[in-house]
């Protein structure tokens, strides 16, 4: 088994970790597993469960070698590999929740998450309160007998907020009462959830970890004090992630470490040059000095990734698709991480209610690709003018 041992840097860890060629016939990547049934050598194993993998939905060598991997990265004790981002956000509420339950969860999250919690979880009999996310130690006014869990997003996958997580999770477990975060945007490189205080950390696995835009995985990692309950608990929800989509994820951590660093160069430059023209109001980039939060994000967080949000002035809608419809390298989606650059517009007011958006523009989320920022910088460039000139 080759040493990824903590004694080693980061770029050397990503190359070793959750692989043994000696096992597989010397094949540098641990190979695709496809099955159901497992068999078992005799009735007393079957019986005891005494074997590595019992059924092909607990895993295999694959699986839980990309589940080793991260739960090193991110510094938890046990990840469990899920099927999608929000898969992971639903079953791991679904876990750690109960009927009467009151959870807190940061206005800023992630929209499906909040739809989860407005839908499924109240018809459960579980309330929400969305709490502002930059509250910081007085979350501890919002915790009540009944609270069960925090859910922190931290920046906001739209706005950016930076949370104070230390300070939030020192409130939360004078309470006894769980952290979770999202912690897609930095991925397990640039923000140590368990460091800082989280006992769970999820992850839309389909955006930085898979790296491609080609495959959908999420992850759930939980810390030693809480890994055999909730694991359980995720366990009997049935979910699993697919073997070729795993195989992809193991793929995708061999190189975050270099597309990480590319995409954070790149989306400052483009930031910074975005936040140098007169037709753009504010750029949200917690890498940004200007970003109100800058000061928290150096403290906690060890690097930026692609993705920031720009608000520019109020524009008519047919302006924003002329500069949109026509971008050469920017394509629109939902989803990012990959190579490619992304633009969408946004608007938060519907949904926020803790905090309410009160920007009266367009907004637009962006994720800055590997392409050279020069051509990128263009392509706005160009985009700005064709709205400028059917605005």
């Amino acid at each position: 088994m080759p040493d990824a041992s903590n004694k080693h840097r980061t770029a050397t860890r990503l190359a070793h970790t959750g692989r043994n060629p000696n096992v597989h016939d010397g094949f540098v990547n641990t190979p695709v597993y496809r099955g159901s049934t497992i068999i078992h050598p005799d009735m007393e194993t079957l019986e005891s469960g005494n074997m590595p993998v019992t059924y092909g939905r607990r895993g295999s060598p694959l699986v839980q070698g990309l589940e080793a991997s991260i739960a090193e990265l991110e510094g938890g004790a046990r990840t469990v590999m899920m099927p999608s981002g929000l898969a992971a956000i639903s079953n791991i509420l679904l876990a750690c929740v109960e009927t009467g339950d009151h959870i807190l969860v940061t206005d800023s999250a992630y929209k499906p998450t909040r739809i989860l919690c407005d839908g499924l979880l109240k018809r459960l009999g579980v309330e929400t309160e969305y709490y502002d996310p930059l509250v910081g130690e007085n979350i501890a006014s919002l915790i009540r007998d009944n609270t069960r869990l925090v859910f922190a997003e931290s920046p906001g996958s739209q706005t950016f907020e930076i949370q104070d997580l230390p300070a939030i999770s020192a409130a939360a477990h004078a309470r006894d009462v769980l952290v979770i975060v999202d912690n897609t945007w930095a991925s397990p490189l640039y923000f140590k959830p368990f460091d800082h205080g989280a006992d769970i950390s999820i992850q839309a696995a389909t955006k930085y970890i898979v790296g491609h835009s080609d495959a959908m995985l999420g992850s759930v990692t939980i810390n030693a004090a809480h890994a055999d309950r909730i694991t359980a608990e995720l366990h009997k929800l049935g979910n699993c992630a697919g073997t070729e989509e795993v195989y992809l994820g193991q793929r995708g951590m061999r190189t975050i470490d270099v597309r990480l660093e590319r995409h954070w160069k790149n989306g400052l430059e483009v930031a910074s040059w975005l936040e140098k023209r007169d037709d753009v109001v504010r750029v949200l980039h917690p890498a940004l000095p200007s970003h109100p939060q800058h000061d928290l994000w150096k403290r906690d967080f060890l690097g930026a990734s692609g993705l920031f949000s720009v608000l520019l002035p109020e524009v008519p809608k047919p302006a924003i698709a002329a500069m949109l419809d026509h971008m050469s390298l920017f394509g629109m989606g939902y989803s990012w991480g990959g190579f490619e650059s992304l633009a969408v517009p946004f608007n938060p007011s519907s949904y926020r209610t803790a905090t309410p958006w009160t920007h009266p523009g367009v907004c637009l989320r962006l994720h800055i690709g590997l392409e050279d920022p020069v051509d990128l910088i263009a392509d706005l460039d160009a985009g700005f003018e064709r709205m400028k000139a059917a605005a």
